[in-house]
């Protein structure tokens, strides 16, 4: 079972790299008036864990591995699939067994193609990350601070590494062309984080 455990992270860790390289992919030539940090936000909340919870949905994700679970362990898989974070890593996970199997130029366009509803929900209804995470943690009497732990690069090509934090203590770290763009994935991380937790 701890195998097994570790086998699926590392399939949503890498999942999670090809589904983020897929969507900007098909991001870039489309929106071509749009900056760095405007195509960054939109693909954050393109990819974000409710857009994986919607896409595992919609290709019945929750019934396969129901479907498939060993016997006796049917229940098992109706609970995990019951949270959010780990059916959105599930779908990571998916993504990266598919990568593994079919190479970057075939799952590409599929992975586009399944989360086109996503970013075209991302342009309709934007999230502001920072406003949304300052709302939650403000129903705990909590308050977000963000700092910029590194900065990268030539001063054409920058890259900014920033951490939101809790009385101190980290709850996401997010990169970005501006220093606002990383606060705002910071913030983004958070959300999924504090989602997880819920």
């Amino acid at each position: 079972m701890d195998d097994r455990g570790r086998s699926y992270e590392r399939l949503a860790f890498l999942g999670d790299s090809v589904l983020s390289l897929s969507v900007s992919t098909a991001l870039y030539p489309r929106f071509e008036s749009f900056g760095a940090g405007r195509l960054t936000k939109l693909r954050a909340q393109a990819v974000a864990q409710d857009a994986c919870v919607a896409v595992a949905q919609e290709l019945g994700l929750p019934d396969r591995l129901r479907a498939e679970a060993p016997v006796g362990r049917g229940k098992l898989a109706s609970a995990l699939v019951a949270s959010d974070r780990v059916l959105a890593s599930i779908c990571e996970a998916v993504i990266g067994a598919c990568y593994l199997t079919f190479g970057f130029e075939r799952v590409a366009p599929a992975v586009a193609g399944a989360f086109a509803d996503q970013v075209e929900d991302a342009l309709e209804r934007p999230i502001d990350h920072k406003s949304a995470l300052q709302e939650r943690l403000a129903r705990r009497a909590e308050v977000v601070g963000y700092r910029i732990e590194a900065e990268e690069g030539p001063p054409h090509d920058r890259r900014f590494l920033a951490i939101a934090e809790v009385s101190g203590e980290e709850i996401g770290r997010g990169e970005g062309t501006t220093k606002k763009g990383a606060e705002q994935a910071a913030a983004a991380r958070a959300l999924d984080r504090l989602a997880g937790r819920a």
